[in-house]
């Protein structure tokens, strides 16, 4: 006889959803920077309680998608160009050196892993579907990430994924952006497939700065 299997959902599982229903809503620009965040609306359009909530939007805090300021609750931060400037200097001190360090160090298995995540961000740039666009560029450079033989590098860059994906959704949105970040990431994967260090390196930073110069069109353009 089969042990008995408990199917009940725990706490943490709806806490980790509320969480990244939340998340996925500020990356997709439905809660725009500047907003506020009402929390009995939230509450109703989520099905949860007001702890739980308020739980999850702690979790979103640490990750600095939203401020909590007291007496007037949480609203998402309007994000500044010297901010995305300074994620973007840190990005590239980060990605540029994964990036060769991956190319000397990924194994086969991984290395196939790593052509996936290219291979679904292509799908989702010829679908136009933003979010995935944004979620399969994540997954790329966490496989290079990971890969990079520093944990601790892995780690720091790690704290930074929400607000790189916001960045990035920013840039993905501007026309033509998602082909041509295509394009740049095959350049990475192919030096990388090829162990080729420096040609990673230059690769990644080529891709940072267009990504960034597009960052920075559509901010100026939203503004």
């Amino acid at each position: 006889m089969p042990p008995d299997l408990n199917l009940r959902i725990s706490p943490r599982t709806v806490q980790q959803e509320t969480v990244d229903k939340l998340r996925l809503a500020i990356l997709s620009g439905l809660f725009q920077p500047g907003s506020r965040l009402v929390e009995s609306q939230l509450c109703a359009q989520l099905g949860i309680s007001r702890p739980s909530l308020r739980e999850a939007l702690r979790s979103l805090e640490a990750e600095r998608l939203i401020e909590i300021v007291p007496n007037r609750g949480p609203s998402v931060p309007a994000l500044s160009w010297e901010e995305a400037t300074a994620i973007y200097e840190v990005r590239e001190l980060l990605e540029v050196e994964a990036a060769g360090r991956c190319a000397s160090r990924i194994p086969a298995e991984q290395l196939r892993e790593l052509e996936k995540s290219l291979s679904a961000f292509e799908e989702a740039a010829a679908s136009h579907d933003s979010l995935a666009q944004v979620a399969t560029a994540a997954d790329f450079y966490s496989i290079i990430l990971a890969n990079c033989g520093n944990p601790i590098l892995e780690e720091v860059h790690r704290g930074l994924v929400a607000r790189i994906s916001f960045f990035r959704g920013r840039s993905m949105s501007l026309e033509g952006r998602a082909q041509s970040s295509l394009a740049e990431m095959r350049e990475i994967y192919e030096s990388i497939a090829a162990g080729d260090e420096k040609a990673a390196r230059k690769a990644s930073k080529k891709h940072l700065l267009k990504a960034k110069a597009a960052a920075k069109i559509s901010m100026d353009s939203a503004g």
